[in-house]
């Protein structure tokens, strides 16, 4: 920590009225300043009106919650309720105490401390709320002063000024210490993230400054014995005329058409890919004019993007498409020239990223005007037969999954010396807000993998590396044989020493930059915000853990090993999804691939992996901007892993 900030005297929040027992949870008011709790109803219910003048609509903070700042520290000063000034027996209290304000900051420290005197320069709670004291001064001696915190976390909220129509973000910073008999950073870190979590559930968020203050201390009150103190630091960033940036919540613009582009357009085309598709259906499935739609797709041709096939009907032009040959039927290949490794994407772009790590490649495109068309990349990575694929769709329709798992069926079938499965491409991280071992942030790669320290303690839980939910109805997943798993392992346990995964990334990005338009580039780390639910379709924006291994402000790519999931109405909502993550150690989320491993399972391959790279917070596919580099950086962990495999023996 910085050296001791301003002792400039901070009085505390305003005395609010005892909460009735309905209220006695998190969501209780500040402790009452009275000896005996009987406060005038009169000066209640004045306090009530100006506590609701200035609460917080949904995440929008008027200028009152700052005004009210001012106001409680008056109103505490000029408070005419007795205080207690006898002694208390000694025992732990939860003590608020000023530490310093400026005109754009405060800062206040909640600690537990064993209590020796109290004067008439405290107020003492009592009742449901007996235990809290708030000091009136600054009080020099606090273990924060001469410690450093053990660790930090930061978000912001988005304000509003009710006055100025001027849009902000205050910054709230809070730093932990924790009692001196715990001294694991992996335990203090998982106790952090939960306090916060629960701090800004979005079941009761506090929406102002007096509740976000008094909830902390609540919540010291009635568990986290762990945490010795915490520090609150609330500033006010840049002021603008227009409102920051943040993102739509899903449940915003999930129901919306999509605005007709060449962009999104092209999008579409790409996910359908090797399946054409018409522009009557494009207009029929997202509400466009089929005129509006001929008039992209002539723009698209123009630019050498997009064909035309049989019926009316488009596909995208490959940067290699002089080379892709268009057959009928999959020719005969030579016994020693079987894959016994295939790899499935979903993406176009995932494709891309896969092809550029093979040599010796060669495409066969099976065209049909019934059912699904298929892409097969034949080639190699050092000794080993590689064949990639692309599913024509995803998704949780019936119509998508049934294309999906018949996809894989085909492919096993056709090649059918194929021994390992890699599933490879984009997914959402799972965050985590205090360690950044545990955080997975975009960029990095998450290899599906058993979490250990969850089977240890549920020993007769069956073991998974996916899981899949429908409803009510869950669905586990786990190869017969983990030797993928332990070559991730490996690979893992001796990142900080050996990366090779970097080298095969950069030299594809070289690659790709000279045949196609597509940028693989890393994105600007700037442009990685993480966001958290709140409620009533609002978010706060959470600072990232910062990592040990940081170059210039950007973080090395991490690999995750644990379960990834998905499940049909995850993506729809950020609550579910996360408790869904929570409830079994997941660390990506992905779009569904049940119907995918249903067939490698039903088709009796034993050994699968999915290698999935973060592009995003939800299911890897609510933004572009990340997904070239994800699926590029996934692609290159994939072939480390079969350069860690042995040679193959059955061709």
């Amino acid at each position: 920590m910085s050296g001791r900030r301003s002792q400039t005297q901070m009085a505390p929040p305003p005395p609010p009225p005892k909460p009735n027992k309905a209220q006695a949870n998190g969501n209780g008011a500040l402790p009452n300043g009275t000896a005996n709790n009987n406060s005038n109803n009169s000066n209640n219910s004045n306090y009530n009106n100006s506590y609701n003048s200035n609460k917080i609509v949904a995440v929008t903070t008027t200028e009152g919650d700052r005004q009210q700042r001012n106001q409680s520290e008056s109103l505490s000063q000029n408070s005419n309720v007795t205080q207690r000034s006898q002694t208390p027996p000694r025992t732990e209290q939860v003590v608020m105490t000023p530490r310093g304000k400026t005109a754009n900051s405060t800062v206040i420290l909640i600690e537990r401390k064993l209590i020796d005197e109290i004067n008439d320069r405290v107020h003492v709670a009592g009742g449901d709320h007996t235990g809290i004291i708030i000091n009136k001064d600054t009080i020099a001696g606090q273990k924060s002063a001469s410690k450093a915190a053990a660790l930090s976390l930061e978000f912001r909220v988005f304000l509003v000024s009710a006055n100025t129509g001027k849009h902000s973000q205050e910054s709230r910073t809070l730093r932990f210490w924790f009692r001196d008999w715990l001294t694991n950073d992996e335990k203090q870190a998982h106790i952090a993230q939960d306090f916060f979590k629960e701090l800004v559930s979005p079941q009761d968020f506090p929406r102002d400054y007096v509740g976000f203050i008094k909830k902390i201390m609540k919540l010291l009150q009635h568990g986290y014995a762990e945490i010795q103190s915490i520090e609150i630091e609330l500033r006010i960033l840049e002021e603008t005329s227009a409102p920051p940036s943040r993102p739509l919540s899903l449940e915003e613009s999930q129901f919306e058409s999509p605005p007709l582009t060449q962009e999104k357009v092209l999008e579409l085309i790409e996910q359908a890919y090797p399946n054409p598709v018409s522009p009557e259906d494009l207009a029929k499935d997202y509400g466009w004019s089929e005129q509006d739609v001929l008039l992209v797709i002539q723009s698209l041709q123009d630019r050498g993007l997009i064909k035309l096939m049989e019926y009316n009907a488009y596909t995208r032009i490959h940067h290699e498409d002089k080379e892709i040959k268009v057959v009928k039927q999959m020719p005969t290949i030579a016994s020693n020239k079987q894959p016994t490794i295939a790899i499935i994407t979903a993406q176009y772009c995932e494709k891309l990223a896969v092809d550029a790590m093979l040599e010796n490649k060669e495409t066969f495109v099976r065209y049909t005007t019934v059912g699904e068309s298929n892409v097969y990349t034949l080639g190699n990575i050092g000794a080993h037969r590689i064949v990639s694929t692309k599913l024509p769709s995803v998704g949780s329709t019936r119509e998508a999954m049934t294309a999906t798992g018949n996809t894989t069926t085909r492919l096993l079938g056709t090649f059918q010396k194929v021994d390992y499965v890699f599933i490879v491409g984009v997914a959402g991280g799972v965050p985590h807000y205090t360690d950044y071992k545990k955080h997975v942030r975009l960029g990095d790669v998450v290899i599906s993998y058993v979490d250990k320290q969850r089977a240890l303690i549920n020993s007769k839980e069956k073991p998974y590396v996916y899981v899949y939910k429908s409803g009510e109805d869950v669905k586990t997943y786990f190869p017969i044989n983990d030797s993928l798993q332990q070559i991730a392992e490996s690979l893992q346990a001796n990142m900080e020493l050996k990366r090779p995964w970097e080298t095969y990334l950069n030299d594809a990005q070289q690659t790709l930059a000279q045949k196609t338009e597509s940028d693989f580039g890393r994105p600007d780390a700037k442009t990685d915000k993480l966001f958290m639910n709140i409620g009533n379709n609002e978010v706060i924006e959470v600072a990232h853990p910062i990592a040990a291994d940081e170059i210039n402000g950007v973080t090395r790519l991490r690999l995750h090993l644990g379960p990834i999931g998905s499940g049909r109405d995850l993506v729809r909502s950020d609550d579910l999804r996360t408790q869904f993550a929570r409830k079994f150690g997941l660390l990506a989320t992905d779009v569904e691939m049940s119907s995918v491993l249903d067939s490698i399972i039903g088709n009796c391959r034993e050994s699968f992996i999915l290698v999935k790279g973060i592009s995003d917070y939800k299911d890897g596919m609510s933004t572009r901007k990340w997904q070239n580099y994800a699926s590029l950086s996934a692609a290159a962990v994939v072939k480390s892993v079969i350069c860690g495999m042995d040679a193959p023996t059955n061709v």
